[in-house]
């Protein structure tokens, strides 16, 4: 493993998510916990010029006022994760990496979201200016670290879907959005995305907010020769979605009806009471069944808001299917997990794979990790299996010193 020292600026950074990224790196780097769930740790992996999870720097940005202990211990009081004496060996380095964060943004973000800043919405600066502050931010941390590489990672709440317009679309119309001050069809997450890769930093959409990666970002990417990828992060009833539905075409059985129901009650499911944040997420989450089975069954994804369960998760799927002689018969699962645990250690893989893409001059999208995504970009892979096989393939061709296409 290299020695190189990475950069993590994470958005939404007193948030669980973020919360259980950086206390379980420095759980890892002291030796105290697993790495569980982390895809870069298994054997295919070995081998690759990885950064190590040790030499990942922590910083971020948020819109809301408070602490990450007390955000760590609001996940953990929910999950039972990390005892006390654990949390308390990590205690100085949670405050170092507290020390460096720096208010956000919520432009344009709808009420739901702005409901939680601590000063405004944003709409107060130039659109300009709130770039040239966050762009000066990271290229002062990546300054004051001695960092090559920083990651920029979205964690922060579902936004309302971005609207059709044209500076989503193309990027000298953007350009132009930006020069007037003109936010109307644009949001935080494009402004975020806007900066990192302008700083020449990796981008990882993990969020549905559709204005981080919008054709006029991806177009600044390639330009800019910056890898990024997205969307929303796959963690739980997708994730089995995409191992389910296959299993139909391969047995030619007709999915006549797939429902989902989901009960959460951590901030995600807070945000997403609101139903114009929550159709962003539905979006995403409704997508591989269609693509995967070649036709569309009756399917629909239901989220509610159950604030006892905090970071606990429950999925319940009932799938309705027809088989020889046109019997109909079904079957059911229940997925139950802690939503910010199954997300940490998968933004612990996307910067390590990011920052590698980037020292190898890859730019624009990173197609081999699909597999991280609800939604991914610039794939038509949505089958788990195939997925894999696009991020093994290039595991491959990198061992084997062959440019991945």
């Amino acid at each position: 493993m290299t020695d190189r020292k990475c950069g993590a600026w994470l958005i939404g950074a007193l948030g669980n998510i973020s919360a259980a990224v950086i206390a379980g790196a420095a759980l890892l780097r002291r030796g105290l916990a697993e790495p569980l769930g982390m895809v870069t740790s298994i054997p295919p992996f070995q081998g690759l010029d990885l950064v190590t999870v040790e030499n990942i720097v922590f910083s971020g940005c948020d819109i809301r006022q408070g602490r990450l202990q007390d955000s760590l211990q609001q996940l953990l009081d929910g999950t039972g994760a990390i005892g006390p004496e654990k949390l308390a060996s990590i205690r100085e380095d949670l405050l170092k990496v507290e020390s460096t964060f720096v208010p956000g943004t919520c432009r344009n973000c709808g009420p739901a979201i702005e409901s939680l800043a601590a000063s405004g919405n944003g709409e107060d600066f130039h659109l300009r200016e709130e770039i040239s502050s966050f762009r000066h931010r990271l290229r002062e941390f990546k300054r004051e670290h001695g960092l090559e590489t920083l990651v920029v990672v979205n964690l922060a709440s579902t936004e309302p879907p971005v609207p059709a317009s044209l500076p989503s679309e193309d990027l000298d119309a953007l350009e132009k959005a930006l020069d007037t001050n003109d936010g109307s069809g644009l949001r935080a997450s494009t402004l975020y995305s806007y900066s990192a890769i302008q700083e020449g930093c990796p981008y990882v959409n993990f969020t549905p907010s559709t204005g981080a990666l919008t054709p006029a970002i991806l177009r600044l990417a390639r330009k800019r020769r910056v890898p990024v990828m997205g969307n929303d992060g796959k963690t739980g009833e997708t994730l089995v979605k995409s191992v389910l539905a296959p299993m139909f075409v391969w047995r030619n059985l007709e999915v006549m009806s797939w429902e989902g129901f989901n009960i959460l009650g951590n901030m995600d499911g807070c945000i997403l009471e609101n139903p114009q944040n929550k159709s962003a997420k539905l979006e995403t989450k409704d997508l591989a069944l269609s693509h995967i089975l070649g036709y569309s069954p009756h399917s629909r994804v239901h989220i509610d808001y159950v604030p006892s369960l905090r970071d606990q998760k429950t999925a319940w799927d009932f799938i309705h299917f027809r088989g020889f002689l046109g019997a109909g018969m079904s079957l059911q699962f229940v997925w139950q997990g802690f939503d910010s645990l199954l997300a940490a250690p998968l933004v612990l893989d996307l910067v390590r794979l990011a920052e590698f893409a980037q020292i190898r001059g890859e730019y624009g999208l990173m197609p081999h990790l699909a597999s991280f995504f609800k939604a991914p970009l610039g794939v038509r892979a949505h089958a788990l299996h195939e997925q894999v096989q696009l991020l093994t393939d290039y595991v491959r061709k990198v061992k084997e010193g062959r440019a991945p296409e």
